[in-house]
């Protein structure tokens, strides 16, 4: 049986997660929450994501502090950071995870389309990640990771506006860790391969797609948010202090 490791340097770390009510960004505030962190996330599902914080604190663990915010409005956004803050001190880790990988086919996206898309894969990065920079200075650093995908390096089809989204993200992580690196922030991504969330499986894992991902991948097993969050956790603590502009590929070797 797998024996994971645990992080001393997290306890007690105040952590906001985006997207934290369901898939990935759960396991993300999960985890979190398991090494002793003060995590607090926000998500437009507010039934997925008490469900997250019932299960949290069923596990013996502190539940997160959440609250709803459309991380596509901006402002509203930008003020609930600062809500979450209060409620759990000045954020030291931010992970921006909340995505829609809707398809799209190239003659059906419009301007208005494009915009919202990159919104909500893109923009609110570095919205967040302006929010809290102030409070990680004042603290002498922190960690910012950035959530990518593989999809644009294998081409997904029908897919076009998030890959291009999910490509940005690596050019703004290096540029950003260049800007703060001299205020001790960290700032990483991580590209996830194929993750088996309950959104994925219901809505394009078929025998077939299974079969070839398992001819793909080196590692011949699914990937699970677990996965990707243990990631993260490395990220987030102490034991990758000197790891910045770096990005971090999870897919079992598929790429």
């Amino acid at each position: 049986m797998p024996s994971f490791a645990s992080y001393p340097s997290l306890k007690g770390r105040s952590v906001l997660v985006s997207g934290g009510g369901s898939g990935i960004g759960a396991g993300i505030v999960e985890h979190f929450a398991a090494q002793g962190a003060k995590v607090g996330f926000v998500d437009v599902d507010e039934p997925g994501s008490h469900s997250v914080i019932k299960s949290i604190a069923q596990s013996g663990h502190a539940a997160p502090t959440f609250r709803r915010c459309d991380i596509r409005d901006t402002a509203a956004y930008k003020a609930t950071i600062a809500e979450i803050a209060k409620a759990i001190g000045p954020i030291a880790v931010l992970v921006n995870n909340a995505a829609r990988d809707d398809r799209h086919k190239i003659d059906e996206v419009t301007e208005a389309f494009w915009d919202e898309r990159i919104a909500v894969n893109l923009r609110h990065h570095y919205f967040a990640a302006q929010a809290v920079v102030p409070g990680m200075r004042k603290a002498g650093g922190g960690s910012i990771i950035n959530l990518s995908s593989m999809s644009y390096v294998a081409m997904t089809d029908n897919l076009t506006v998030y890959q291009a989204a999910k490509a940005a993200v690596i050019g703004m992580t290096r540029g950003l860790a260049r800007d703060l690196g001299g205020d001790g922030i960290r700032v990483n991504s991580v590209m996830p391969g194929w993750i088996m969330t309950e959104r994925q499986i219901k809505l394009w894992l078929t025998p077939q797609a299974e079969a070839d991902l398992m001819r793909q991948q080196c590692l011949k097993e699914k990937l699970y948010p677990a996965d990707i969050a243990r990631m993260i956790l490395w990220l987030a603590a102490d034991d990758s202090r000197l790891v910045t502009a770096q990005n971090f590929i999870v897919d079992g070797g598929r790429n």
